[in-house]
């Protein structure tokens, strides 16, 4: 009979809860599992970089539709200390996914499957192990893709996705908590070699690449001391914008490392480099006017990233091409693939991103929806590109049908092109992309 009127709590609990599906393990509610589901659908219009081919045809323009991100996490706290959490999902499933590999039907996986345990009946400290993206260098490095700010994320600050991660998770041991106005964690993780990426190695040469032998584990931190609300701590993730129903301003510092994580030629000697991360940031999220409900949401942040020498990696969210006609001579083809919509995403060198959005105030409460525009900014210098400045611009609309629940977010951007010309890399024009998203989050 106990068993029974559980249940039939736990089916109450979970219908009782605005837009939750949340089940109570116990009557108070302290031990529960939750279920959410999310998906992200994009629209697209891009000016591909020159020689792009789509299926061999040469394309100057795609327009694409694809799912950014489809995702359902499965979490709870089973006692009132022990914490489980799972993520299952694809990312990036457009026509032209796994076209080279030629089996679409390879899409989802587990990206999260944690175990962890409060040792304190606080926030204090908590262990955790498992498939994981706590991680350290910034809170975009672990960000909470339901709650963007942008239309997404500044990938370059996962700066190891699906090359020795799998989608930013690694088999990580962590610790993290919060004691007065810190936020901390540290985090041991065994990176995946880069022989099982499931993409074509670079051949070694006198550029830095992950290597391919030599296994370390790697060491990550990250600090941030918040000057007003302490941000929530339920999961690793770290939100894009609260909408200005939290009172937060931090400040940050972050930093991986790796011993030998990527090697060179140096007169026919193989050469092996540590990896070496280190960033400060700031965040920024706080109401302006509670009775109209407008916000402000702002983040800038100082990113110096060391991979070895003259590391140089593109890449391009969401393909929507699978080809060049370029080659080696004429383009950074060694450097990853240039076409579509790629761009130096990942390299050696230092970066300043930056983001502003302003949620728009309504007195009128019979109106739910809410326009928030935003803007970011990547300024960034790779060494690779002697000097060269890779300048990536957003500007957006989201409009926020029922906050980050149902919204429609509008979004154009700006980035460089390279090619190389009698042997010395040039900045040869700048293209744009337009993108619509629809997000449903549950």
């Amino acid at each position: 009979m106990r068993f029974i009127g559980l249940l039939i709590l736990s089916i109450n609990c979970c219908f009782a809860q605005q837009n939750s599906l949340r089940f109570s393990l116990n009557e108070s509610g302290s031990q529960y599992f939750q279920f959410t589901f999310l998906n992200q659908v994009w629209l697209r219009y891009n000016q591909n970089n020159p020689g792009t081919t789509v299926e061999g045809d040469l394309q100057k323009n795609t327009f694409d539709i694809g799912l950014r991100r489809t995702r359902i996490q499965m979490f709870g706290k089973i006692t009132d200390r022990a914490f489980l959490y799972f993520q299952f999902g694809q990312n990036n499933f457009n026509a032209q996914y796994n076209s080279n590999n030629g089996n679409r039907k390879v899409a989802a996986f587990f990206h999260d499957a944690l175990c962890e345990y409060s040792l304190t009946s606080g926030n204090e400290l908590k262990l955790g192990a498992g498939l994981t993206i706590a991680a350290g260098l910034s809170r975009f490095t672990q960000p909470s893709i339901s709650s963007i700010l942008t239309m997404d994320v500044p990938v370059f600050l996962q700066t190891t996705v699906d090359q020795t991660d799998i989608f930013s998770r690694k088999l990580s041991f962590y610790a993290r908590g919060q004691l007065g106005k810190f936020d901390y964690r540290f985090i041991l993780s065994d990176p995946f070699p880069i022989t099982s990426a499931g993409t074509n190695l670079f051949t070694i040469n006198s550029d830095a690449t992950f290597a391919q032998k030599r296994h370390n584990l790697q060491q990550q931190a990250y600090i941030i001391y918040q000057f007003f609300e302490q941000e929530p701590h339920t999961t690793p993730y770290m939100a894009g914008t609260y909408l200005g129903k939290k009172k937060i301003w931090n400040i940050a510092m972050g930093g991986i490392y790796q011993a030998n994580a990527s090697w060179h030629l140096q007169n026919n000697d193989t050469l092996y480099q540590p990896m070496q991360h280190f960033a400060i940031e700031s965040f920024l999220d706080m109401s302006l006017n509670s009775k109209k409900g407008s916000a402000i949401s702002a983040y800038l942040g100082y990113i110096n990233t060391n991979y070895g020498k003259n590391y140089l990696r593109y890449n391009g969210i969401m393909n929507p091409a699978n080809g060049t006609v370029l080659n080696a001579n004429n383009s950074l083809l060694n450097n990853g693939p240039v076409y579509g919509n790629a761009l130096p995403m990942f390299g050696t060198g230092h970066i300043v991103y930056a983001q502003l959005g302003y949620l728009i105030g309504n007195k009128n409460e019979k109106v739910k929806g809410k326009f928030l525009p935003y803007a970011s900014a990547t300024l960034a210098k790779y060494d690779k590109l002697n000097g060269l400045a890779t300048h990536t611009f957003n500007v957006g609309l989201n409009y926020l049908m029922n906050g980050q629940q149902s919204k429609i977010t509008l979004d154009i951007q700006n980035r460089p092109v390279y090619a190389i010309e009698n042997n010395v890399i040039v900045q040869t024009e700048r293209l744009n992309a337009v993108t619509l998203q629809y997000q449903l989050f549950l």
